[in-house]
Order: C-alpha cells, then sequence, then structure tokens
C-alpha cells in the first residue's frame, strides 16, 4: 500500500513523542477520537506547552522515526488513533487513521470499519 508522505510528513523524520505519567505516549482528545502529539523539535514541544499553560513542567519524550510510529505504534493500540503534528504550531498538521496513512487494520476507513 502507497503512504501519504510530504515534505512536511513526520513519516520519514524522527519525531518528539511526549511520555504520560506511566510512560505510555501522551494522548489528547478532539473531536471524539484519540491523538497522539508529536513534534518535529524541542522548541515545537515548548510551544505547545506554553500553549497549554504548562510551560513550567519537565516534559519527558521519545524520539521515534514517524514511520514506526504510524505503521507500528498506532496499530497496536486498542483504540482508533491519529497523530498530531507540532499542535499549537503555524505548521500543525493533522493525520487521522485513514487508509494512506497507517496500515488497513488501524484505519477507521479500512479493516477496522469492518
Amino acid at each position: 500500500m502507497q503512504r501519504t508522505t510530504s515534505a512536511r510528513s513526520p513519516r520519514g523524520r524522527v519525531v518528539l513523542v511526549p511520555l504520560d505519567v506511566r510512560g505510555g505516549l501522551w494522548t489528547s482528545e478532539l473531536g471524539g477520537l484519540d491523538w497522539i502529539c508529536v513534534f518535529s523539535d524541542e522548541e515545537a514541544l515548548a510551544r505547545f506547552a506554553e500553549a497549554r499553560g504548562e510551560g513550567d513542567r519537565e516534559w519527558t519524550y521519545r524520539r521515534v522515526v514517524g514511520a514506526r510510529l504510524l505503521d507500528e505504534l498506532v496499530p497496536a493500540l486498542d483504540l482508533p488513533c491519529g497523530v498530531a503534528w507540532n499542535a499549537a504550531g503555524p505548521d500543525g498538521l493533522a493525520f487521522p487513521p485513514v487508509r494512506g496513512i497507517v496500515p488497513d487494520a488501524a484505519a477507521l476507513d479500512g479493516e477496522m470499519a469492518a
């Protein structure tokens, strides 16, 4: 299957993924869907933290190759989950869990929908 890629896509990049208090991927719910927030660099993560009023706390994160996040980690979750790239930034993008972005088994319009 052809995966969506673009100059601004996280697929070919190493992204920063904040961790929750249990060490899992930090997610945010929006529009009835969970989103894994990922960032291109520490500045983008800092903008997000400031926008949330949490700029003073330490944000623990992992570095993950975007393709691994979309192709392995998202499908391993027990629920449909999209990826939010640089939330709270001027270059923010949303990658919903649909065919062409995540594997069909994890896509809302793929096997998950069946």
